[in-house]
């Protein structure tokens, strides 16, 4: 028997697709979308995002976690 790999849709940026260029710390409901219900990042091939979006996406969200717009974890 052979396994036979299943490829799924390829996910597009959604940064690229509304032509951002840069991702602001300040929009939590945006940020929000990529973090788990646990407060964990999602990662790239989760989110679809591209490697340019992602490293904008990760830093906006840890800016906001020092600002205290979104959690750490979860309780």
């Amino acid at each position: 028997m052979r396994r036979e790999k299943r490829k799924g849709k390829k996910k597009v940026c959604n940064f690229c697709i509304d032509k951002v260029e840069s991702i602001d710390y300040k929009q939590s409901e945006k940020l929000r979308r990529f973090i788990t219900e646990r407060g964990k990042i999602l990662p790239r091939r989760i989110s679809g995002n591209c490697a340019r979006h992602q490293r904008q996406l990760t830093v906006a969200i840890k800016r906001a976690r020092q600002m205290a717009l979104l959690p750490y974890t979860s309780e």
